[in-house]
């Protein structure tokens, strides 16, 4: 048995990003723990309500489909798309990675999965994220450290598919990510893809915008099962301590 850390800004992020690996490991026997950064609460709801305590009650449901031993709330504020002063983005990188390599240690974690530089699409928890992540693993000497992104060439498919859906990608959709050439893992989760979409529907308050908007998760929870398969069977991810070109199909490819 192996510990396998997911390190996320946002409830929700697990569930779009790495559900499906999270559910494989647990279904193969690994153990998985899950820290989170905020609770989301700067982001957009649906509905009314305490919007942190809506989103952490979504993301321990999440946690739970997909076998997760351990949930870690940090509990730092949301620093939304725009950033904050006192949010997770503002707080100093090393006093956040203490915490999180103290994580590590109690588990003797031997893979921790972040975000890549950008944070995948720019938001600034994200790229926070990735910064407390670098250091963590060094602090804690964890060996396998995977970022967790999408395949661009795969997403700029998607998003063409989305226009023509009538779903309006966010400026600059189309360079976020990362290039096929970074990617070193290609992970299959399709024969736990029931288990992604429970997670993704975990997070109801994420499905709808204040003003009614389709958002993605929504977006994604109504395809059919033939494209949702085509669509999220595969969790990509970028080790940079290996070659470029490597191709590995597990995240724990080398301890397995």
């Amino acid at each position: 048995m192996v510990t396998c850390l997911f390190f996320h800004a946002h409830p929700d992020d697990e569930a779009l990003l790495t559900a499906g690996t999270m559910a494989r490991l647990s279904a193969e026997g690994h153990r998985v723990v899950l820290v989170v950064a905020t609770a989301g609460e700067a982001g957009l709801l649906a509905g009314g309500g305490d919007p942190g305590a809506l989103r952490r009650a979504e993301l321990r449901s999440s946690a739970a489909v997909l076998g997760c031993d351990r949930l870690v709330e940090l509990g730092y504020p949301d620093s939304g798309l725009l950033g904050s002063p006192d949010g997770f983005s503002s707080q100093d990188p090393y006093r956040v990675a203490l915490r999180l390599a103290d994580v590590l240690r109690e588990e003797n974690a031997r893979m921790l999965t972040s975000y890549d530089p950008n944070g995948g699409y720019g938001h600034p928890d994200h790229r926070q994220v990735h910064a407390v992540a670098t250091l963590a693993a060094r602090l804690a000497r964890t060996p396998i450290v995977l970022e967790a992104t999408v395949d661009r060439s795969w997403y700029a498919r998607g998003l063409k598919a989305a226009r023509l859906a009538g779903i309006k990608p966010p400026p600059g959709a189309d360079q976020v990510y990362s290039s096929r050439a970074e990617i070193t893992h290609r992970v299959d989760v399709r024969p736990w893809l029931a288990d992604k979409r429970a997670s993704m529907a975990a997070h109801a308050s994420q499905a709808s915008s204040p003003g009614g908007d389709t958002r993605t998760l929504a977006a994604l929870l109504r395809l059919p099962r033939p494209l949702f398969r085509l669509a999220l069977g595969t969790e990509w991810y970028v080790r940079r301590d290996v070659p470029a070109g490597t191709r590995m199909t597990h995240p724990l490819a080398e301890l397995c």
